[in-house]
């Protein structure tokens, strides 16, 4: 287990370090954000001061390795555009972040498990051929889309629900539905798909046929088995909706990460910018970890695997 932890560690800090360098590359040969902080009435040697003053007129290289050491001591620079320490900027935004996203999830998980264990073990009748068609609606619809539809029917046309802004419990439920709409129509096909492979192994009809309830073998042997992919799905799942909180933060000003993150690129301020995917890119790799470590919580085989190899 130590060598593993080791190993995926090592494998975290190599791809956040590809993420910034690569964010680092793109965002400065974006544009000059110089050019946007200033009037239009600036001269050239107005821009060059600010240029130097921000540092824009070094090296790339120079500017590159200056911002790694920045990191190294935990230091995510100033927002050029709002003159505000970065990490106070983030910091303000994410406790909205993630209550859109644990929304979301709970939204998911709260649809999506029990369609897919209604659909897996009512595989082939009525049910099924209705519930699945809903399914994939939620999932092939864009997040945007969908974002629209149901500011137009509960905001405009009925005005029960708030079309945007984060004032009180009621907002964060349209954005909340619109974003785990996709997510709760992966966890319903991905769990279908594991209760019908499991229903077809030898040892649910052994222990049918040894006079076993219904309701005993599917609770503790069937879902417990089909629950192993959603370990996963779940983890890889939050850090999409993390992701995909941009879009529907931005359909209902909701004032996120994402919502953030797009004022950031408008306006080409890069330490916003790169601390928001570097953020993203972390959390994205940890949850992946905690994936790997469940695994052998749920499934005790993969321990005897471990331990054997």
């Amino acid at each position: 287990m130590v060598q593993f932890l080791v190993k995926r560690i090592f494998q975290t800090l190599v791809a956040l370090w590809g993420v910034i360098t690569l964010v680092f590359i793109i965002l400065h040969f974006a544009g000059d954000p110089t050019l946007l902080m200033l009037p239009e009435s600036a001269t050239a040697e107005d821009v060059a001061r600010l240029r130097s003053q921000l540092g824009f007129d070094r090296p790339l290289i120079v500017q590159y390795l200056s911002y790694m050491g920045q990191l190294l001591r935990f230091d995510l620079g100033t927002s050029y555009i709002q003159n505000l320490p970065v990490s106070e900027i983030i910091a303000s935004r994410i406790p909205y972040t993630l209550t859109l996203a644990f929304a979301a999830l709970l939204v998911a998980i709260g649809i999506g498990v029990p369609v897919g264990i209604i659909v897996g073990l009512n595989h082939g009748k009525m049910i099924e051929k209705i519930l699945m068609p809903i399914v994939l609606i939620g999932q092939s619809m864009p997040t945007f889309w969908s974002g629209i539809l149901l500011i137009m029917l509960f905001s405009i046309r009925w005005g029960v629900l708030p079309s945007s802004g984060a004032d009180g419990a009621g907002a964060v439920i349209l954005p909340a539905v619109s974003l785990g709409a996709l997510s709760m129509a992966t966890f319903a096909r991905i769990l279908r798909t594991s209760i019908i492979e499991e229903m077809d192994k030898p040892y649910v009809r052994a222990a049918r046929a040894k006079g076993i309830s219904f309701g005993k073998v599917f609770f503790r042997h069937v879902f417990r088995n089909s629950s192993i992919p959603l370990i996963t799905i779940a983890a890889i799942e939050l850090a999409t909706l993390l992701a995909g909180a941009v879009i529907v933060e931005t359909v209902f000003a909701w004032p996120g990460l994402g919502q953030l993150a797009v004022q950031a690129i408008n306006s080409r301020d890069f330490s916003v910018v790169q601390a928001v995917v570097l953020l993203g890119s972390f959390v994205y790799i940890i949850l992946n970890l905690i994936a790997d470590l469940l695994y052998s919580i749920v499934d005790p085989r993969i321990k005897i695997q471990e331990k054997t190899s």
